[in-house]
């Protein structure tokens, strides 16, 4: 599945030396990957697919902490 290798590929990612820019479009690409892949959680109800994104959601706080909170759109 084509969204779990972007959503494996975003944890894995280095999240030093970023500018706030690039934060907050990882938080914006983390908050785009849960959504996607909760649309899938919700008709599969695949336990695999929770633990996804419980780990990009802790990512995306790790991020949004260091952007001194949520970005405003």
């Amino acid at each position: 599945m084509e969204l779990l290798e972007k959503a494996e590929e975003f944890e894995n990612r280095k999240m030093s030396n970023m500018s706030t820019s690039d934060r907050v479009e990882a938080s914006r690409e983390a908050k785009d990957l849960i959504l996607r892949i909760n649309e899938i959680y919700k008709e599969t109800k695949d336990s695999n697919l929770m633990d996804v994104m419980k780990r990009l959601t802790v990512k995306k706080k790790k991020i949004e902490k260091r952007l001194g909170g949520v970005p405003q759109v």
